[in-house]
C-alpha cells in the first residue's frame, strides 16, 4: 500500500510538472506573439523609440543589401535610415516559434503589404520572409537578439 501512494504522488508530481511546463511554454508563446504585433505596429507607424525598446541592448539587424547594424547605437541609426527612406504598412503572417531554452527562443514570419518611397511618393508592393532570434530578459520578457529579412517579391 505505502509503495502504491509513493507511485501515485510521484506520478501526479510529474503531471503537474509538465503542466507547468505546458503552461509556461504556453505563456512564452503568447509573450512572443504580442512582441511580434508590437514591432509590426512599431514598423507601420516608423516609430523608432517603440522599435529600440524591443531589441537587446546587443542585438544585431541584418536588413537585406546593408551590412548588420550591431548593438541598439548601430539599429538606431539603421532604423532612422530605414524609416527617413520609406514608410511602411504591412502584416506580419507568424509561421512558426520554438522555444531553444529558457531564454531562447525564435520566429519564423513572413510579411505583405506596401512600402511608399518617401523620396517619389511611390507605393510599391511589399513581401518578405523575416527571421528573428528572441532572448527572455531578466523581467520575463522577450526581446529581439537577431533579426534577418529578404524580400520574396514579387509574390
Amino acid at each position: 500500500m505505502k509503495h502504491r501512494l509513493i507511485h501515485i504522488v510521484a506520478a501526479t508530481l510529474l503531471i503537474f510538472g509538465f503542466m507547468s511546463g505546458v503552461h509556461a511554454a504556453n505563456s512564452d508563446q503568447k509573450r512572443i506573439h504580442a512582441l511580434l504585433k508590437t514591432y509590426e505596429q512599431a514598423l507601420n507607424a516608423g516609430d523608432i523609440p517603440g522599435v529600440l525598446k524591443l531589441y537587446t541592448q546587443d542585438g544585431v539587424f541584418m536588413a537585406q543589401h546593408n551590412s548588420p547594424a550591431v548593438g541598439i547605437d548601430a539599429i538606431e541609426a539603421a532604423y532612422q535610415a530605414v524609416f527617413t527612406a520609406i514608410n511602411l504598412d504591412i502584416k506580419f503572417d507568424i509561421l512558426e516559434t520554438g522555444i531553444l531554452a529558457d531564454d531562447w527562443a525564435f520566429a519564423r514570419t513572413s510579411s505583405a503589404g506596401t512600402t511608399t518611397i518617401n523620396a517619389t511618393g511611390d507605393k510599391v508592393v511589399e513581401s518578405n520572409q523575416e527571421l528573428f532570434l528572441l532572448r527572455k530578459t531578466g523581467d520575463g520578457n522577450w526581446k529581439i537578439a537577431r533579426y534577418i529579412f529578404s524580400t520574396i517579391n514579387p509574390r
